[in-house]
């Protein structure tokens, strides 16, 4: 018997749907955004960095000035910059003043490696680049001399700048743009722009292979921000980036969708420094991949553990928990539960989110990978209703989301407005709709293959959908683990359980062509001290990773989570790393998601040593 695709979730609607929107936005490019926003809201604050706040006036003055620099230097169209930036207005600055001069500005991860910098930089032909300071020019001199197509190296911290024709500061370019721009205006390059023109090339994180440029246009951007628009509240707010600009998700809400919307942004370029740009912004808004939230409930966990959680806060937190849970979509709270949740709402949660910065936000979110239940449930109990999404980089971002009024946790919503939906016969999640890529900057037969014929993108993920038409993530087809006894088993399932015990940070599953599966784990390190600290325990991260009481208390989590699954699932052997994995040494992407072939690498005697056991 034939196997069927799902119905299509979205349909006519979704067809509808896409006509009003791009009617909305026909003919338009950012460049005419950020005009009429700068024209309107002249005032208005738009980016703050260290307490540094520009408004949109000041921002378009200085995106022409920037753009005047970049043609002044000889910049023509589709010219590639390169940005190797953390999050900051000079950011900003740069990226769209590069697309105003015509060109096409491509964030890349500011930790990459030189030989990944010269893979980038040389499979764009960028002919620009702008750099933070010293931290990148370490990383990008040893691969210039390989470069030779890189005209010029703009390095925002003019200290750092070093001397040469190949080098110029960041004032410098303004300066130059300031007198070019003096001299005649240069309107005629951003007006010569189509809605079809490339926006940005956003490159993928490379978690399988070489990474790929993504081309989003700014018909794409757009439109993906009518979607947000129809699918939630586009009210100006304030926000906080933290996330790099290498995710789409970070350059549409804290790039494109503010530039139409006239929102203020606050940048956050340093992740420890989060806790206390929260506190000063009180965004109305706040954005996280998994591991950010992650690491915040684990912080909170270990604030209550070091006061002592009383019976107060932990009844709070249950009357949190049932409220949000029992308005998911179907359902709707008692009388006794919206009553009993006001109450502790008053007295503890509140204030509770007043420490974490979050007592104004509206809505939260959580998008890059599956966000674990536990995690969810967690943040539940303190008010807050995290809104998972889905989405990806070909997409230019979100395709399926929960939001205020329709959620429900654990899934990733359902299909936005104007997206049409469906499950393969082997559950890869296909989807099709107008913010949909072009392709890959050079790459025809990866293109080829990511469209089919009759216009379905395939995701390479697979999922469920219930009779609600909400989409639970399983788990990425490239990464379905088959055993020796010929089982198929997603290995994201099995580590969100088992990161779902405070302890555990990260958690990788391995058993491809094996008998069995095993786990390489690492510790949640603010967790964990604090955990060690109740109990009397002194040490580090690396020797608490090797105490008995921890390897027993992660034995018992590994326990939990196998008693939740099959028996051909379960974790046979696992160990304890001492060292977190980070973006920066290199084992997970910007957005939090594990890069399962270097840790393959890197532990590959390791788990050799577990199956020989």
């Amino acid at each position: 018997m034939k196997l069927l695709s799902s119905p299509v979730v979205g349909g006519a609607q979704a067809a509808t749907e896409r006509t009003e929107f791009e009617r909305a936005i026909a003919g338009r490019t950012i460049c005419d955004a950020l005009a009429d926003t700068a024209r309107h809201h002249a005032e208005l604050p738009a980016f703050t960095q260290h307490g540094s706040t520009i408004t949109w006036g000041e921002t378009r003055q200085r995106v022409l000035e920037v753009a005047a620099g970049f043609a002044e230097l000889g910049m023509a169209p589709d010219d590639v910059v390169v940005l190797a930036m953390g999050n900051r207005t000079e950011h900003v600055l740069a990226d769209l003043g590069a697309v105003h001069a015509g060109g096409i500005p491509s964030t890349v991860h500011d930790g990459l490696a030189a030989d990944q910098i010269a893979y980038v930089t040389k499979d764009c032909g960028a002919k620009y680049a702008v750099l933070d300071g010293q931290e990148q020019l370490d990383r990008w001199l040893p691969v210039l001399a390989g470069l030779p197509q890189l005209r010029k190296v703009i390095v925002v911290d003019a200290a750092a700048c070093p001397p040469g024709d190949q080098f110029l500061s960041w004032t410098e370019l303004l300066r130059i743009g300031q007198q070019r721009l003096a001299a005649a205006p240069i309107d005629k390059r951003w007006q010569a722009l189509t809605p079809e023109s490339t926006l940005t090339l956003l490159y993928t994180s490379g978690t399988t292979g070489n990474p790929k440029g993504v081309i989003i246009t700014h018909r794409m951007a757009l439109y993906q921000e009518a979607v947000s628009s129809a699918a939630a509240s586009a009210a100006r707010s304030t926000e906080v980036s933290h996330i790099p600009f290498t995710a789409v998700s970070t350059r549409m809400f804290n790039l494109y969708m503010p530039v139409v919307r006239g929102s203020h942004t606050h940048f956050c370029a340093d992740l420890a420094q989060l806790p206390a740009v929260l506190r000063s912004a009180r965004p109305h808004i706040f954005r996280g991949v998994p591991r950010d939230w992650e690491q915040m409930m684990a912080v909170v966990q270990a604030r209550l553990a070091r006061e002592g959680e009383t019976g107060t806060v932990a009844e709070a937190m249950r009357a949190g928990r049932a409220y949000v849970e029992s308005r998911q979509y179907g359902r709707s709270p008692t009388t006794a539960t919206a009553e009993k949740f006001a109450a502790a709402d008053a007295s503890v949660l509140a204030q509770l989110r007043e420490q974490l910065g979050l007592d104004r936000v509206l809505y939260t979110m959580s998008a890059g990978a599956p966000l674990p239940v536990e995690v969810s449930r967690f943040f539940a109990g303190l008010g807050l209703l995290i809104l998972d999404v889905y989405g990806m980089t070909e997409m230019t971002g979100a395709v399926a989301g929960n939001n205020p009024v329709a959620f429900k946790l654990g899934t990733v919503g359902r299909a936005l407005p104007g997206i049409e939906l469906r499950l393969a016969p082997d559950g890869e999640i296909q989807v099709r709709g107008a913010a949909r890529t072009p392709g890959y900057f050079g790459l025809p037969t990866e293109t080829a293959e990511l469209v089919d014929s009759d216009d379905w993108l395939h995701t390479g993920d697979l999922g469920v959908l219930d009779a609600d038409g909400f989409l639970s993530l399983v788990g990425r087809k490239k990464e379905i683990i088959i055993t020796t006894n010929g089982k198929n088993i997603a290995p994201a399932a099995v580590e969100n359980l088992l990161k779902e015990h405070p302890l555990i940070g990260q958690a990788l599953v391995f058993g491809d062509r094996r008998p069995h599966l095993v786990a390489v784990l690492t510790l949640a390190s603010e967790v964990v001290q604090a955990w060690a600290a109740a109990r009397g325990l002194a040490g580090g991260p690396a020797e608490l990773a090797e105490h008995p009481m921890v390897l027993a208390e992660v034995r018992s989590a590994v326990a939990a989570a196998n008693a939740r699954l099959a028996a051909f699932q379960q974790v046979k052997a696992w160990r304890v790393l001492p060292t977190p994995w980070t973006d920066q040494s290199g084992e997970l992407t910007s957005t939090g998601k594990v890069k399962r072939p270097v840790v393959h690498a890197e532990q590959a005697e390791l788990i050799a040593a577990m199956y020989a056991a």
